[in-house]
């Protein structure tokens, strides 16, 4: 039987926004499913518009699990603190086949926005 996903994926509009003052705190997330009998190892390289990428964030998956990867969460980040309010673009490489869900949360203004998407695999 064949796993669900793919290897690769680019999340290419990416933007940080600030946790705000509201109930509900401005964030970013990832959401990956591993349908696989292995653990996935996954390898994060953030893309900036005027300075070098950021290469070393990794992740790990259990087999046959979903877990979440928040972006204002330096522990989530291999201990990198992704910067507020800068478009940037996220590549994902795994060891195996996963679905990858990008999230944002941003209360910037007062009628916030939730919006969710799946990025580009192959």
């Amino acid at each position: 039987m064949t796993t669900l996903g793919k290897k690769r994926w680019i999340i290419p509009d990416c933007e940080l926004p600030e946790p705000g003052e509201g109930v509900l705190k401005g964030h970013e997330s990832v959401i990956v499913v591993n349908d696989n009998d292995f653990d996935a190892v996954i390898k994060v390289t953030l893309f900036f518009t005027d300075k070098p990428c950021k290469e070393g964030i990794t992740w790990n998956v259990k087999a046959k699990s979903v877990r979440c990867f928040r972006m204002n969460n330096a522990s989530d980040m291999s201990g990198y603190n992704v910067p507020y309010n800068e478009q940037y673009a996220m590549k994902l490489e795994s060891d195996g086949n996963v679905v990858v869900q990008y999230g944002r949360l941003d209360n910037r203004q007062i009628n916030l926005a939730y919006y969710t998407t799946l990025g580009y695999g192959e």
